[in-house]
């Protein structure tokens, strides 16, 4: 039991808050760094493995603070929009503390992104100046970049990362530039969502919001100033830049970035290497991990905790990672990125049920309940609604989308998620369905209808359903059910592979196509996906 771990509730109702004698933190993310510069200049605050860069909190301050003079110096103001458009890397988290020192609205975006998407954020946020990545994998970011700028009339500059043009701008001085007065409650992060509705929502959060997020999630796990992180998952998602950094700067505990993107050996070598105390994944990195032919020849013997979120954990993976990997007090984590991001949290001490058939318990300083769907009252415990929470954590809102934001934050300032879940008797969450008809497919969201709206430029497609199905690896996959334009030259899977290829993340392309003349429909002429779900569900 952690010293904010109480927890007031009626007993008969799905109901809990997060009583704590903890208080929230009024700083803002670069009032919060000083303390830790100060408290623990010689502790090593980043390690970058693949470059061998290191930097103590004293170093790290000082570099934070030369790009926030940079900006500033490149006529970046309070509430400009920056982008964020690249890999896991040591830039990545200074332009996370710099924009954040200086006030300006860091707008992360997604890497797996192609082309199309991308010019939908940069307009959409109105991003000033970009930075990215020069090249990963099949992606050439200079490219896509110079393709989309001329739709994007508010892009002033883009900056690449490992190019002359990231010592330019580092070069450049504040002059008589000074940073504007800054309040915790000012927006400081637009994170996109994938939407239901085509394209995703910029979910806005403050200081406030994920500055506490990650201090309490840090909290739950008892991070201290002797604690190394090693964070293979994305910075682009609160994962990796709230409950990875902000948990550790808020402690004065070491970020360790593995790799740019996520690979079990790198990750595995990195927590041997820099004696890592913590480890973050999702259930599908853990079991690449577990797989490694190697697995036995690698030194885990610093961990003792971490993070696994994203899906549910298998019981066997959870038996393997607290027993091989030494992660005894290893903790699941539910929420999502309108909400900065965690709700609920299982315990240090919790025991293998709690942590493979929950997500937790409500937070500290955070509310949860469980409605009716329909009339939103709040159910008994023991009976399955909707998922809500409340608190400090909650969104400013959707980027620029006041109609969407009210959809989903009510009036009484409880954010709906969707999600179909039951309170026990014992106040941990059980996450039992989804309301919508999202799809998680190795820990990213996956919405449907985003898919089809797109594939409804494909001539050889008429009509189309995107459902998840059953995926032992991913959890769930991605199935397009067709109907097709001319049913003698039906679109084959490689055929839709390359028309999403360049134009979809990989991840929310399909995996499977199934050819079918209609679909079933209910009385009222919805499309039942249920159906098509139980349908395709062994493939």
């Amino acid at each position: 039991m952690t010293r904010s771990d109480t927890t007031v509730s009626d007993a008969t109702l799905s109901y809990a808050h997060g009583a704590s004698p903890v208080e929230l933190l009024g700083d803002t993310i670069g009032a919060n760094l000083d303390r830790a510069v100060a408290a623990w200049p010689e502790r090593e605050a980043l390690v970058d493995v693949p470059t061998g860069r290191r930097w103590t909190y004293a170093e790290f301050g000082a570099d934070v603070e030369k790009l926030a003079g940079a900006l500033l110096g490149s006529g970046v103001a309070k509430g400009d929009r920056v982008g964020i458009w690249a890999v896991n890397c040591a830039e990545w988290v200074l332009v996370q503390y710099a924009t954040a020192r200086i006030g300006a609205i860091m707008v992360n975006i997604n890497p797996a992104y192609r082309a199309h998407e991308l010019e939908y954020v940069l307009q959409q946020a109105g991003v000033s100046l970009l930075f990215a990545s020069l090249a990963h994998k099949t992606s050439d970011y200079r490219a896509m970049v110079e393709h989309v700028r001329g739709n994007c009339p508010e892009l002033r500059e883009a900056v690449y990362i490992g190019d002359p043009s990231w010592d330019e701008l580092i070069s450049r001085t504040a002059g008589d530039r000074r940073p504007a007065e800054l309040s915790c409650d000012d927006p400081i992060n637009i994170q996109y969502t994938s939407g239901t509705t085509g394209f995703p929502k910029g979910a806005t959060l403050s200081h406030h919001n994920i500055l506490n997020n990650g201090y309490f999630v840090g909290e739950m796990i008892a991070y201290t100033e002797q604690d190394r992180i090693c964070v293979p998952v994305p910075f682009y998602h609160c994962f990796g830049m709230v409950m990875g950094n902000l948990a550790a700067t808020s402690h004065g505990a070491c970020m360790v970035v593995p790799a740019p993107s996520f690979d079990p050996a790198a990750t595995l070598r990195a927590v041997e290497q820099e004696r890592c105390t913590s480890l973050y994944g999702v259930p599908t990195m853990f079991i690449a991990e577990l797989n490694l032919p190697d697995f036995a020849s690698y030194d885990l013997s610093t961990l003792r905790t971490g993070i696994m979120a994203g899906s549910p954990c298998p019981v066997e993976v959870m038996k393997r990672v607290v027993a091989e990997m030494n992660m005894a007090e290893v903790s699941i984590c539910y929420g999502m990125t309108e909400t900065s991001p965690v709700s609920t949290q299982t315990r240090r001490d919790d025991d293998l049920e709690r942590r493979t058939g929950t997500v937790g318990r409500v937070m500290p300083h955070v509310e949860v309940k469980i409605v009716d769907p329909v009339d939103g009252t709040t159910k008994p415990r023991g009976q399955a609604g909707e998922l809500c929470t409340r608190g400090y954590s909650v969104m400013l809102g959707y980027w620029n989308e006041p109609g969407k934001t009210a959809e989903a934050v009510d009036a009484g300032r409880w954010m709906h998620t969707g999600d179909l879940a039951v309170m026990r008797e014992d106040g941990y969450v059980q996450i039992v369905g989804r309301i919508k008809d999202m799809i998680i497919r190795g820990g990213e969201n996956v919405y449907p209808r985003e898919i089809e709206e797109f594939l409804y430029g494909y001539e050889k497609i008429a009509d189309v359903q995107v459902v998840g199905v059953p995926d032992a690896r991913y959890g769930e996959e991605i199935l397009a059910c067709v109907i097709p334009r001319d049913p003698a030259d039906p679109p084959t899977l490689d055929e839709i592979t390359a028309f999403c290829r360049e134009r979809l993340a990989h991840y929310k392309i399909p995996r499977r196509v199934e050819i079918v003349g209609e679909f079933p429909m209910t009385v009222s002429g919805k499309v039942r996906k249920v159906e098509l779900r139980e349908r395709y569900a062994t493939g």
